[in-house]
């Protein structure tokens, strides 16, 4: 587990036409994962960019790639980013049932693992021995589709139970939150227990000239 914040900007946010600029952009940030959300339209009512699109990104950054699957078939699309430097690789709770089969599958193939959950499920329903597996929960703190939505206050709770888990696990998990991200609540979810946070629209809004503000304003 990371002793400094994490934040992780989405690139869901950013000027797609420049995408490696806006990585640059970044390039001199520390503490710093590149959140890919990959949607399939099915899972999500959106579609993003796929394999073809972040075959290549890793040559513009020296920060670790963070893919976010929002997908009905996740293992389908593993295969697809296993030759694109991905670190980490999240899928969704919701619409699985063999869990401990895609987190072994996937551990094979990425550094990384790790599962979410939308606003609407407990964090109850995951087995105990999953948060053993992982290396990552992701709370989502919005409904998965879409960026530029509001934070869903409900989320500090899970974060503060995902908390509780991993200080009597043997396995520190990276706790990550999703959506409607800022500095009004930023300091809220970190004091909850997350150390990695995931902002698209308030990082990017403003242009590269702010990247490095706004990510001060959100560590606090």
């Amino acid at each position: 587990m990371q002793n400094t914040t994490i934040i992780s900007p989405s690139l869901l946010s950013c000027d797609f036409l420049n995408i490696a600029d806006e990585m640059k952009a970044l390039k001199q940030e520390s503490q710093l994962w590149i959140h890919l959300d990959i949607m399939d339209g099915h899972f999500v009512p959106n579609l993003t960019f796929g394999a073809p699109v972040i075959k290549n990104l890793h040559q513009h950054t020296n920060h670790p790639l963070d893919v976010h699957l929002m997908v009905k078939n996740p293992t389908d699309h593993m295969e697809w980013f296993k030759a694109a430097h991905i670190h980490n690789l999240t899928f969704h709770w919701e619409g699985n049932i063999h869990h401990d089969r895609i987190i072994n599958y996937a551990k094979t193939l990425y550094p990384s693992v790790g599962i979410s959950i939308n606003p609407s499920t407990p964090v109850a329903i995951i087995p105990d021995y999953i948060f053993e597996q992982v290396n990552l929960v992701l709370v989502m703190s919005v409904n998965p589709g879409f960026g530029g939505q509001s934070f869903i206050p409900s989320a500090i709770d899970k974060i503060k139970q995902l908390k509780n888990i991993r200080d009597k696990s043997k396995n520190k998990f990276m706790i990550q939150i999703d959506g409607g991200i800022n500095d009004e609540n930023a300091k809220a979810v970190l004091e909850a227990g997350a150390n990695n946070l995931v902002a698209g629209n308030f990082i990017f809004k403003d242009g590269p000239q702010n990247y490095s503000t706004q990510i001060k304003k959100l560590r606090g």
